[in-house]
This record gives C-alpha cells, structure tokens and sequence, in this order.
C-alpha cells in the first residue's frame, strides 16, 4: 500500500466495483484536501453514487484503497466502518431518509442521541442548526405534516449537527424546485466552510456543481476531463453543457 498525502483528509486510488456484473468504477483515484467542498458530477449511471459509498466506507470496492485521515477504510471490518459512519461522516440523499415518528428537531439530533450526547445538549444543537437553515419554526412537527424542500433541510441540519469531518451528499437536491436546491447547497457550502467540514457532492446538475471549489467528472465509472451535464430545470432540463477541469 502507498501512504497518502497528509493534506488529504480522503484519498481513494485505483477503485474497482461492479453491480451484479455491470461496471460501477473503473479504477477511478483522487484526493480531497480537509475543508474542500468537491463536486462530483456525470450523467446519470456515471458512478458517482458508487464512489461515494465507497469513500464512505458503506461499500467496501472489490479492489483499490480508500483512506481517511492516513487510516486505510478499505481494510476496516464492519463494525469500525460503522463507527466512522456514526461519528466522523454526514450523508445526506436525494430522499431524506427521515424517522415518520419522530419530529423535525428529533430527526435533526438523531445522530447525537445515538452518540451518547445528553438529550438536553442534543436538542440545543438540533435547534441551532434548524434555526440556521429556517425551518425552526416547524420544531416540533412531523415529517408526514412538511413539505419537501422542509424534509430535504432536515436532513442537511442532521448531518451538521453532528459536527461531521466529512459530509457526503448524494443528488441531496434531485426532488427539489430550482429556487430551493440553489438555497440549500448555499446554506451547505457556506456552513461547511465556515465550519472547516468536507463536502464531497455527487450532483449531475451544472449549477450546483460550480458551487464547489473543485470538479470532478465522471463517466462510464472513470474520471474524464470533460463531461457533458444537462443544464437542469424545473422541469429536468433544458440545453446542455460541457463541464470540463
């Protein structure tokens, strides 16, 4: 195995997977420094959620590394990924992935109740961060009773409250209407960077991905210098566009 660099909170090199013999990644490597925001962008089946959940540890590649802070994931058995999961990493989906039962600022702490952090402190921070991303006011209110864009920022307020060193944030936009996926990767960018979090965003929408500080392009499962993204809409897009870097 090869050391990674040591400004590299997370370095993957030459990451193989397929799904039930269809190609997922084919050897894609890269680095991403501490406090970057990196944009992850293909068309769709380009791999960006493979790679992801393998720099996430939620997918173990057939072949390759990944490390995080100069400690190899790949190697890792299940219950340490788990535990990088719950205390080192956020995620964030296109579904929010919310708990029915539960109410907003309760789905908000989840993370922190489930680390052992006292319910009093745990709720403080859910609100904070609730508050920040205007949804305060629906506090104590049930996923089923919110619309949409609210859930999606419930979820972005879960991963930050657990003060993650990494956020992983797979299409977290995909269900929303234009005016609010701006709104919502603004308010995440902003407060990941002001935080010193990692961001890395899989996004085959050509807006958001220019919110980032880097690019990276996939297609096909390999990293390319130019790719081809959809310029998209309301309505799931109009003209299209070359990303390149």
């Amino acid at each position: 195995m090869v050391a990674p660099p040591d400004n590299d909170v997370i370095w993957a090199r030459s990451l193989h997977h397929s799904h039930n013999g269809s190609p997922g990644l084919g050897g894609v490597s890269l680095g991403i420094r501490d406090g970057e925001v990196l944009a992850v962008t293909g068309p769709r089946g380009s791999g960006k959620s493979t790679l992801l959940r393998c720099l996430s540890g939620q997918l173990v590649p057939q072949q390759g590394e990944v490390w995080f802070n100069s400690v190899p994931v790949h190697t890792m058995g299940p219950r340490l990924r788990e535990r990088l999961r719950r205390d080192r990493f956020g995620w964030i989906a296109s579904d929010p992935q919310l708990v029915p039962e539960l109410t907003t600022w309760e789905n908000a702490a989840l993370p922190l109740l489930l680390r052992g952090v006292p319910h009093r402190a745990a709720k403080k921070t859910a609100l904070e961060w609730l508050d920040r991303l205007d949804i305060g006011v629906v506090a104590k209110k049930r996923p089923h009773a919110l619309l949409q864009a609210q859930r999606q920022r419930i979820s972005v307020a879960r991963a930050l409250a657990a003060s993650p060193s990494v956020i992983f944030a797979d299409e977290p936009t995909a269900t929303l209407h234009r005016a609010d996926r701006t709104q919502l990767l603004r308010t995440l960018t902003t407060a990941a960077r002001s935080h010193g979090i990692t961001v890395v965003l899989a996004t085959h929408d050509i807006e958001i991905a220019h919110l980032a500080d880097r690019i990276v392009p996939l297609l096909d499962g390999r990293r390319v210098a130019t790719v081809t993204l959809p310029a998209v809409s309301d309505t799931e897009g109009r003209s299209a566009c070359s990303l390149s870097v």
